[in-house]
């Protein structure tokens, strides 16, 4: 998941209108405007056990990590799973301390014969999990978030059509039906979301993702995001895409062509901006690689971060 998201790119986020990650209401983004690949999602139907005491401040998370690797720097996932081990999975992350944003259907199921978004599809497919109880989990802040769908904004992603914001709000209103006390949240940043005369009154939160290309100013940035997801009512995740959002200055390729990992030093500049924002409600990395997550300066970096999102204010996702 995770190239960055423009503030000016063109394209298409009171908890009565919308919230956007880019700008045109309808519309493409650039390949600039990317949260990144995506990593395929996956998750039974008992409660778990009672809570370990959840970190303070907001969750800092990475995506492709286990619950095993959960510490007092990584205090969270961005977990796909399947029907039958959500609940184990979650009971896992409880155990250690951990929150998670859950991702219940992969991007690849929901989708017609040309590539192009199912709405029908993808709630067949989030039927698959109706009847779990996600109670416990939601209470204790084990649960922070349903992750909807991954990067609606970018056409590329969808059969080259981008997958409307009415839609994305159709989508959070069934996840609600499902479980209603269950924050939703898509991967497109609040400018887009933004963008679209649509109120969102199911869809509680959107992401802004940075990386170089994005802006060159990450604190205007940020704030231009947050004062779009206020327009619409919305809660804001943030984070960075550290393997394919550098500018060069580390010497690291990256996973896509003419990319580049970011550099320690980049990751403390744009992390400590972002996590300045007040309106974040969760900070979020794409994604676990060991070889860079494993670098001294990176892991400096990065405990720096976590530190910053300890002390964060504990802000809601659901506006």
């Amino acid at each position: 998941m995770m190239h960055v998201l423009k503030s000016d790119c063109p394209g298409g986020s009171l908890r009565t209108a919308a919230l956007a990650l880019s700008i045109l209401v309808s519309g493409a983004c650039t390949d600039a405007d990317r949260l990144g690949p995506t990593t395929e999602a996956t998750a039974t139907t008992t409660s778990a056990s009672p809570a370990a005491a959840v970190a303070p401040g907001i969750v800092f998370a990475s995506s492709r990590m286990s619950p095993s690797q959960l510490n007092s720097v990584h205090t969270g996932v961005w977990a796909p799973s399947t029907p039958s081990a959500v609940l184990s999975y979650l009971s896992q992350v409880r155990a250690k301390g951990g929150r998670a944003v859950i991702v219940l259907v992969g991007d690849g199921v929901p989708r017609n014969g040309d590539n192009t978004f199912n709405l029908a599809l993808w709630k067949s497919a989030l039927d698959r999990y109706r009847g779990i109880n996600f109670n416990s989990y939601i209470s204790d802040g084990t649960l922070v978030a349903h992750r909807l769908m991954d990067e609606p904004h970018f056409e590329s992603r969808w059969g080259n059509k981008v997958v409307p914001q009415a839609v994305v709000e159709e989508a959070a209103k069934y996840s609600k039906q499902l479980w209603p006390t269950l924050p939703t949240m898509v991967s497109s940043p609040p400018n887009w979301l933004a963008a679209a005369p649509v109120t969102y009154t199911h869809l509680d939160a959107g992401l802004a993702m940075f990386r170089s290309k994005t802006s060159s100013t990450p604190s205007r940035w940020v704030a231009q995001q947050a004062a779009r997801a206020k327009e619409k009512g919305l809660g804001m995740f943030a984070g960075l895409n550290v393997l394919d959002g550098g500018d060069g200055s580390s010497g690291w390729r990256g996973t896509q062509p003419r990319t580049w990992q970011m550099s320690a030093k980049e990751v403390r500049s744009y992390g400590s901006a972002l996590l300045a924002e007040s309106r974040v409600c969760g900070f979020f990395m794409w994604r676990y690689a060991s070889e860079y997550y494993n670098r001294a300066d990176v892991k400096s970096a990065m405990a720096d971060l976590s530190g910053l999102a300890r002390n964060h204010a504990r802000t809601p996702c659901r506006q």
